[in-house]
Formats: C-alpha cells, structure tokens, sequence
C-alpha cells in the first residue's frame, strides 16, 4: 500500500530511508531546515570512511576509570567540559554501565556487525543507481601503530572483528613501508582491513542523493520539523516551523537534534552529541594511498577532493557551546607525525576546520523502530561515529516497518524502548 512518508532530517540516514521508501513506492517528503550535505550535519564532517569493521561500543570495561582523566584534559582525545557535567551525569552513568563487562561490549559489538554487514556493496549499489559512482574510493582501511605490542593491547576490539567476520592482512616494518610509502617511522605495524571503502566528499554524495531522490519524485520542503501531530494514537501530520506536513508516516532522522521530537513521540532518550572535528588540508605534501587511522590518535587520515581531511576527537558539551579549536590544531600535530613530508605547521591558509555533533547513544547503539506514543511514528537517529557505515541497513530496516513488512534484522537491540529498563 502507497502511503505518505514524512522524512526529518536529511543526513546520510534520512537520505537511505527515503530513498528506500522510494524503491518501496511510497510518497515521500524529507523535511531539513538546511541545505542536504551541508556543513551542519554529521555527515558531511565524518571521516568518510565506510568501514565494515566498526563494530566497538565506545564504552568499553574499565573506563569510568578514566573519567577524572577525561574532565582534567580539556584537549585529551576523549575530553568533557566541566560545567556542562551535571547535565551529562545521567547519560555517562548509561554510558558506563553500557560498556561495565565483556560480555557487553560483546552483545554490542554483534548488534553494530548485523548493522554494517555488507555494506560497501550496498554502497556500491547506490552509488551506481544515483549516478554518484565517482564519489566512492575503494582502497581499504589502514589501522598503523608504532608496534605489534601496541596493537596487541588493542586484542579484545581485533578478537571480536575476527569472530564478526571482518578479516585483515598485517604488514610490519618494510612491508609496511612499501604498503604506504610516506608514513612516518613511528608506525611499524599495520592492519589493513580490504573490505571498506570512503567517500572522495562525503556532503557532495549527501547532496547528490537529495537531488537523485528529487527527480524521482521526492518533495524536499526547507522547514524545521517541531513536533507532531496525533489523534487516537495515529499520526495526522509533522508540525513544522513552515506550516504542517499532513502524511501517514514519519521517520525522526534528525541526527543530535532528534531527542525533543522522539519526547513529542512518547520516548525519552538518553542522546547526546559527541562533538567532533576535523581539518583539511588543501594540497598536501603527501597524499596518503590508502585511509589511515593511527592508534595514538584514533582519527580518520583520509584523501577527499578538497584535500587531506584529519577526523576525529570525541568532546562532550552541548549542542550549542562554541567550539574548542584547539582540538583541530591536535589534529593539525598529527600530520607531520603520520607524514613527515608535511610541514609541522602547514600554511594557515590552506587549513579548513569543522565542529559537528555525532548523535550518541550511551550503548553505542541506535534507535530504531516505532515510536512508544504512535506506531507512525518511527526513530531513525543515534548512530554516534558510525552513521555513515550503518545507514544502508538502518534505512531498509525502517522502510521494511513502514511498509508492514518483516525486516531481517532483530529488532529489540535497537528498540527505543530498551533505555527504560535504565
């Protein structure tokens, strides 16, 4: 049965739902206040890595140790500000207890896989039906340390890639050299994973899937979705800052902006955004062949067509406090120590910086499913770092519910409802 799809929020998430509710035949209306694959969204500031080995919650046993650590650094690579913590305490409460155990990060770990599972064909597939081919790169993922024992300390996150399905090849000292020939003498152990991909500008392919779906027959209206509206528990219409958008579903893709309109839905949940930055670097000296991650700074080193791009950092604050940009210059310091061809101190000229928010979960997990207070309504959103990566899934799960039909996915590990036992 055709029905009307409402779509908030057009990320790499709302973009896959609606155009899954497309191939499915249904109407569709994304609603997004600004322009799709612009500089707001996580998705156009990620490290455009479309890794199939994503699969670690961020807590992990052990942590909360490292709490006072994280409050006392304020340019540490996991860092909370201190007057936004009273308002933080119960997420990080979740978030420590969602990593308290092994056999936690495991259940996790198995929950973000069944999410990730294939998809760079996926991409692949989208990429070719969207005429965006060109905006993929197929050269794998390299993870680099400066030694075999580094790597080691990292046994639990490789252990359960390997018991995932996820493979790689390990490259030490010279071959590791040929492998990548401008990286830097600190590193000496490697960790290619073949099965990944990235995209060459991630907003660019955000944009050009919002165009894609247009001439399909998608309604794209620039307004901020504010609320809904219900009677006898169904949906009527999504109320927005434009007027209201009758429909029959809708789907809250709204990245970290998503918590208020999934309460106006009857859930509360426990979203916060994970700020993260990145710089890019036009022209640069050495342009790496393959994307890298280093172990001492977990950030995504990656070549799109605007230059060399560093992503990462995780800072906990608020949607509305003023970027720290000390943390892009952390990431500035990292290029010369991954690629001694690169000025200590490039050019400030040829340096762009970004501060966008990841839309975080305290399980690492996202929401996804029919909404407590009406079943039109469905969640879409907290995908943290990995949006990019889950989205192909997460979309084909939400136009399966949609349209009534059995998603191969389970549903309860990322039921909105699972934070109530919390």
């Amino acid at each position: 049965m055709t029905q009307h799809v409402a779509v908030i929020g057009a990320g790499i998430v709302g973009a896959l739902t609606a155009l899954e509710c497309l191939r499915d035949g249904h109407r569709v209306t994304i609603v997004e206040p600004d322009e799709p694959g612009g500089e707001q969204a996580a998705s156009y500031g990620n490290g455009a890595w479309i890794n199939s080995g994503t699969i670690m919650p961020v807590s992990t046993p052990g942590l909360w140790r490292k709490v006072p650590g994280f409050l006392a650094d304020p340019l540490g690579p996991f860092a909370i500000r201190w007057r936004h913590l009273p308002r933080l305490a119960p997420w990080l409460l979740r978030f420590v207890r969602a990593g308290s155990s092994v056999a936690k990060v495991e259940q996790a770990a198995r929950a973000r896989r069944a999410l990730i599972v294939d998809n760079v064909a996926l991409y692949r597939g989208i990429a070719a039906e969207a005429g965006l081919a060109d905006h993929l790169a197929y050269d794998g993922l390299l993870y680099v340390f400066p030694s075999r024992a580094e790597f080691e300390k990292d046994a639990l996150e490789w252990r359960l890639r390997r018991e995932n399905g996820v493979s790689w090849h390990e490259l030490e000292g010279e071959e590791l050299r040929a492998f990548e020939p401008g990286l830097g003498p600190s590193y000496r152990f490697g960790a290619y994973v073949r099965e990944g991909c990235n995209l060459t500008d991630p907003g660019a392919f955000i944009a050009g899937l919002a165009g894609y779906m247009t001439q399909r027959g998608a309604t794209l209206v620039k307004a901020r979705a504010t609320g809904f509206d219900m009677a006898e528990g169904r949906l009527r219409s999504v109320s927005t800052d434009a007027g209201a958008i009758a429909c029959d579903k809708a789907v809250i893709c709204a990245g970290a902006w998503s918590g208020p309109l999934a309460r106006a839905a009857g859930d509360a949940i426990p979203l916060e955004s994970e700020r993260g930055y990145h710089i890019v670097l036009s022209d640069p000296e050495y342009a790496p062949l393959h994307p890298i991650m280093p172990s001492d700074g977990k950030m995504a080193l990656t070549t799109t067509r605007a230059g060399l791009r560093v992503a990462g950092q995780v800072e906990l604050a608020s949607l509305d406090a003023e970027p720290d940009w000390r943390r892009a210059e952390i990431l500035v310091s990292f290029l010369h120590m991954a690629f001694p061809a690169i000025a200590t101190r490039p050019d400030a000229t040829r340096i762009r910086r970004w501060m966008g928010h990841r839309p975080s979960t305290p399980d690492s997990l996202p929401s996804l499913g029919p909404a407590s207070g009406c079943p039109d309504i469905l969640h879409g959103f907290g995908h943290g770092h990995a949006g990019m990566a889950m989205a192909p899934i997460s979309a084909r799960f939400l136009a399966d519910l949609i349209g009534g039909k059995q998603p191969a996915l389970a549903a309860a590990p990322y039921a909105p409802q699972r934070f109530r036992q919390w």
